[in-house]
């Protein structure tokens, strides 16, 4: 059952899009440059809107999020007259900002796949991916599986095993094709985008 998925892109590419907007080095991904420039800047420096926070459902959706984060980010430069080269702390602030709303949009999604959860009695979530090695995605998920009604149990590697989600796909594919398993696509409802 597929509760919910991302309607455009997903968090990691979000994380890339911005590093390389703040003028970060991307080689093995922007997400960490991110997170570190996020841990020296005011997380409520910047007003960036948490996407579909109005909008029932448990999809994700962050192409707005970095549009209006690209406003921002042009807004700024264009009324300091500044070009691609930012000072460190409008850097920091930006991705503090950027973390912050991403974040509190994933809570806000997953908040509501987890109360549908514990109604059908499931109580444990696995977060997996290359942004599930980001400290305050991990900190704030830990936060939301002990706010629950019933606490919820937390499973998520070491952070040197978060990888690329793409790279963890295939590698599940090939080794069920070795044991001779295939999934039925047709019963499934999922479309690419």
């Amino acid at each position: 059952v597929v509760l919910g998925g991302t309607l455009d892109d997903a968090l990691g590419e979000a994380f890339d899009k911005v590093a390389r907007l703040l003028g970060l080095p991307v080689g093995g991904g922007g997400g960490p440059q991110v997170e570190n420039r996020a841990k020296m800047g005011d997380p409520d420096s910047i007003k960036l809107p948490v996407p579909m926070a109005h909008k029932q459902g448990m999809n994700f959706s962050f192409a707005g999020l970095k549009n209006s984060f690209r406003m921002s980010l042009d807004n700024y430069k264009m009324e300091n007259g500044v070009g691609d080269a930012l000072p460190d702390e409008v850097v920091n602030n930006f991705a503090a900002s950027f973390q912050r709303v991403a974040i509190s949009h994933l809570e806000q999604r997953l908040g509501r796949a987890m109360e549908h959860c514990s109604s059908l009695g499931v109580d444990t979530l696995a977060v997996v991916g290359g942004v599930a090695a980001n400290a305050e995605v991990r900190k704030r998920i830990e936060g939301l599986c002990e706010s629950q009604d019933r606490k919820w149990k937390l499973v998520i590697p070491p952070p040197r095993l978060c990888t690329d989600n793409g790279v963890m796909i295939a590698w599940s594919a090939i080794e069920k094709l070795k044991l001779g398993i295939s999934n039925e696509i047709s019963a499934q409802e999922v479309y690419p985008r």
